[in-house]
């Protein structure tokens, strides 16, 4: 069963960290910069100071969040707390379906917010009607707030799903109930909660992105014919360089999210066609491939950072500035 099967795992990681006790310092340096980069990227976008517009920079803050959550909830709470803090308050049952209710919570709404920017940006640059009424910071606003109560539903079965390992005074652990597997509502839940995330946002982002990059070479290559035509294309045209800008973002994001999310989404189509649902030890290669996944789609929630840094000039401005304060500060303090 699953539940034997992941404590098994637990067990055989905790005996590679206690080989290797370097892995703990390394791994916590690496968490603890994580947070504070993504801290940092919300309070840069919050202040609105990188040339965006307020529907996206609404949009790349609740991103941002919901990536802050991810790694506390998913990373710290229900990765980190069963290999460290297992003996502590957060081994106990309830505290323990709480978290699983709390991490799948996460995940949806960081994937399905960046489908939503990604269909921003498609009405923005495909449908010119719409773009007036929907691409504003209210409507943002209001698809954040939906999304994120939405996915707060959707996850209520999960703390139900798990049973506790044993009881002594209180009930300790979490492990998959039997009936988890056995019952046919069960079952259909399962399927449900994965295709929807993260199989349907995958497809989505992928059409999305071809019908965008679609629309915008047929522009561009009209636009760039009436420029030579008219006068001659010296110029350097600013609307095709704000729609390029606009673009790489785009592109930058979600190709991110579907080259990060792929091992995972080949691991379902793999397993739940062929069923195999065998015993799974740390070193089977099939085990090995599904923790790949999980690490490549936690990753996931920590590297849209560095793709603002890379293609907004504004935001490396921002963060350059937020680096050199502690300085600055100290710098005045001492004169």
């Amino acid at each position: 069963m699953e539940g034997f099967e992941n404590r098994n795992e637990n067990f055989e990681i905790k005996a590679l960290l206690k080989r290797e006790p370097i892995l703990v310092s390394d791994f916590t340096v690496s968490l603890s910069l994580l947070l504070a980069v993504n801290l940092m990227a919300i309070v840069i976008l919050s202040r609105g100071k990188c040339s965006l517009s307020k529907c996206i920079t609404r949009y790349l803050v609740a991103m941002a969040t919901a990536d802050l959550t991810v790694i506390v909830f998913n990373v710290i709470l229900l990765q980190m707390s069963v290999l460290y803090w297992w003996n502590t308050f957060l081994y106990y049952t309830p505290v323990c379906r709480f978290i699983h209710f709390l991490a799948p919570t996460a995940t949806d709404s960081s994937v399905w917010l960046t489908v939503a920017f990604t269909f921003d940006r498609f009405v923005a640059i495909c449908c010119q009607k719409l773009k007036i009424k929907y691409c504003t910071e209210r409507t943002a606003a209001v698809v954040i707030v939906t999304l994120s109560a939405l996915f707060c539903l959707k996850n209520v079965p999960w703390p139900f799903v798990y049973a506790p390992y044993f009881t002594v005074n209180i009930p300790r652990g979490c492990r998959v109930s039997v009936q988890f597997y056995a019952a046919p509502t069960w079952r259909a839940f399962s399927w449900f909660e994965q295709l929807l995330t993260p199989v349907l946002p995958f497809c989505v982002i992928l059409l999305l992105n071809a019908l965008t990059v679609r629309r915008i070479l047929v522009a561009s290559r009209a636009r760039r014919n009436l420029r030579e035509g008219s006068d001659g294309g010296n110029d350097q045209d600013p609307e095709m360089r704000n729609r390029r800008k606009s673009i790489v973002l785009l592109l930058a994001i979600s190709g991110s999210f579907i080259l990060l999310w792929l091992t995972t989404v080949v691991y379902f189509f793999y397993y739940r066609i062929l069923g195999i649902f065998n015993y799974r030890t740390f070193y089977n290669p099939l085990a090995t491939f599904e923790h790949a996944g999980t690490m490549l789609q936690l990753l996931s929630s920590c590297t849209n950072t560095a793709i603002y840094t890379v293609t907004q000039s504004k935001f490396r401005e921002e963060m350059i500035n937020a680096l050199k304060y502690p300085f600055t500060l100290i710098g005045k303090l001492v004169k």
